[in-house]
């Protein structure tokens, strides 16, 4: 669990204010905090416009007043023109510096959102195997996205909504008190704050319907793109209505808060404007009995109204700006919780890079366990020499696969250690450590984009030819040359316009790019039929040779050219040796070795039979 404070957990606006004014407020970029400055005195350039339009108002209502008594004046004529056309400057002038404020605060805000989406994404990476198995990318990616939307809003709310009401609520009571007086401001004092009051109640009562609406949203999400994304298992059992019925399930329980979501905002707005405008009926008396007593002008009335007009647009934004930065802080809860988050594998303080000699990988004592109660791994050890291909068999169930994840370093062992050339792997960089172990999976998943581009996966900035070439040795460069865009061909989600041969030969053809000193086979063709198999055999000796090279294999045909094979049995090594020498045991090698070779024997019967049938 992390110690770290978390920003969800406290719920606080200012804390998590404070955090993105380290966004806002960037050390290392000197021109956006100049942005900053321009965007604030932009803000009090647009406010001190702001301030004159109720006076230019006041002014042009008594001239005209004056006028309409003394029509022979020509100064009294003169004055009410300019003072209309001063009236329409100060808009004008309002206008542009309220725009410019937001065009110079743009950048500002832009970038404190990439930096923190940047972050997260890095984080995410950073998080361990066990927390990815744990969660649903459907899901993941709704909490990304919804708390990127969600820090745009706080920071653009906070700077460019909340510090400009502040600003014109000090201005006008200042004002007000100067002009008419304590009773005014009192009142003035009395609307703002029963306004935000009500407003903030609201807001934490709407918050919780919010984050139901968020749970359903997710949920449904989910469950759309994990449909999706298993298509052929949906059509294979023809559970098209059952998928329409879970997503529609969660659908109905958004729409259940949707429908709650509207009703209280409209109870919200109503009861704001209930307090404002009741505030405006006494304000509006006060002044008109200041008028008919003869201690204020024509002017002073529309002067105090005018004010209270705008008063009431910053007021109305404190409302939205509380409501928006509330919702805000739902969205992005999720999102800081993740960050909060500590990798589960990290690297040691004083971690060096991996000196690769040989290379030779070796277990030394190993065990492990994801659940305490469930042991993985029992004490397990063997050495891979450097140049030879050593094989792990066994039993489903018996820690093969856990093997490749503990030397790629996806999980620490809970005893024992784990080294590459007498290198305990946690206390090498993992950037290090994966730059020099190469791995071709059972289940291949590319990138939805195009061949070139998955197989030059393999090693960053790999030329074409380099790209070429190794698919020539994966034995798929023909096939990629046939298609009509070639390298160009695109992949699909997962890869799976590609058959399950051609998506395992992009995958060694990546492996063969990279180049790796330190080779894992986990099960590469195990989910191949026999032909393909035998065809991929061959381009997996290609990159296996001359390389340390650890096979995890479920067909034993693979293997027996192997330097050494490990027979796994429910966490523990049970046999070890050459094929010949593991058969002549009579063991559990050889009780494997019999049932697959049966297994074969039956398949070649049949296929035989079918082609005499043919």
């Amino acid at each position: 669990m992390s110690k770290k404070k978390s920003i969800s957990a406290d719920g606080s606006t200012l804390a998590t204010i404070k955090q993105l004014w380290t966004y806002m407020w960037p050390s290392d970029r000197f021109d956006l905090k100049l942005r900053v400055f321009a965007a604030i005195g932009a803000l009090m350039l647009a406010k001190v416009a702001t301030t004159m339009i109720p006076f230019a108002y006041k002014g042009i209502i008594d001239s005209l007043g004056a006028t309409t008594d003394n029509p022979e004046l020509l100064l009294g004529v003169a004055v009410p023109i300019v003072l209309v056309i001063a009236f329409g400057i100060a808009n004008i002038m309002d206008s542009l510096f309220q725009q410019l404020r937001d065009v110079l605060f743009a950048r500002v805000g832009q970038h404190a959102v990439r930096q923190l989406a940047r972050k997260t994404f890095v984080h995410l990476h950073r998080l361990s195997l066990r927390f990815h198995l744990a969660r649903q990318m459907g899901g993941l990616s709704r909490v990304i996205e919804r708390g990127t939307k969600g820090i745009e809003t706080i920071v653009r709310f906070t700077m460019l909504n909340t510090a400009p009401a502040i600003v014109e609520f000090v201005i006008v009571s200042i004002i007000f008190i100067w002009m008419f007086g304590i009773q005014f401001l009192g009142v003035l004092l009395a609307i703002i704050f029963s306004y935000v009051f009500f407003t903030i109640k609201a807001s934490n009562w709407r918050i919780a319907i919010r984050r139901a609406m968020n749970q359903s949203d997710t949920e449904a999400n989910t469950k759309a793109i994990d449909s999706l994304l298993n298509y052929e298992t949906v059509k294979y059992f023809n559970n098209e209505e059952l998928e329409t019925n879970r997503f529609d399930n969660s659908m109905a329980s958004y729409e259940k808060a949707a429908i709650k979501m509207w009703t209280s905002l409209g109870m919200l707005n109503f009861g704001q404007g209930l307090i404002f405008w009741f505030g405006m009926i006494v304000i509006g008396i006060m002044s008109a009995t200041g008028v008919m007593e003869g201690k204020m002008s024509i002017g002073d009335f529309v002067l105090v109204n005018t004010f209270m007009m705008q008063i009431y647009r910053p007021l109305n934004f404190i409302g939205s700006v509380y409501r928006e930065i509330r919702q805000g802080l739902a969205d992005i809860e999720e999102m800081f919780a993740l960050l909060d988050k500590d990798p589960e594998i990290n690297d040691v303080q004083d971690a060096k890079p991996l000196a690769i000699t040989g290379p030779v990988v070796s277990f030394e004592n190993v065990s492990f366990h994801y659940d305490e109660d469930r042991p993985i791994l029992k004490n397990v050890s063997f050495e891979v020499p450097a140049g030879k291909t050593i094989a792990i068999v066994g039993p489903s169930g018996a820690g093969k696969s856990t093997i490749s994840r503990l030397i790629y370093r996806f999980y620490d062992v809970s005893d024992g250690a784990v080294k590459i050339d007498n290198q305990d792997v946690r206390n090498i960089t993992q950037k290090s450590l994966r730059q020099n172990v190469g791995m071709v999976p059972q289940d291949t998943v590319l990138f939805n984009d195009t061949i070139g581009y998955n197989i030059g996966y393999g090693r960053n900035g790999a030329t074409q030819e380099e790209i070429e070439r190794a698919a020539e040795m994966a034995q798929i460069g023909k096939f990629v040359s046939s298609l009509p865009n070639g390298y160009e061909t695109r992949v699909g989600e997962r890869g799976l316009k590609l058959s399950g041969g051609e998506k395992q030969r992009v995958a060694i053809a990546r492996t063969i790019l990279k180049a790796p000193p330190v080779l894992i086979l986990d099960e590469a063709t195990s989910a191949l039929d026999t032909q393909t198999e035998r065809e991929i055999q061959s381009a997996l000796d290609v990159v296996s040779k001359n390389r340390t090279t650890l096979v995890i294999a479920h067909r034993l045909s693979t293997i027996i050219n192997a330097d050494e094979i490990i027979v796994l049995q429910a966490g523990e090594i049970v046999e070890r040796g050459r094929h010949e020498t593991l058969l002549a045991k009579k063991g559990l090698y050889e009780q494997m070795w019999n049932r697959q070779r049966e297994a074969s024997e039956a398949e070649e019967q049949l296929r035989k039979a079918k082609e005499k049938q043919l």
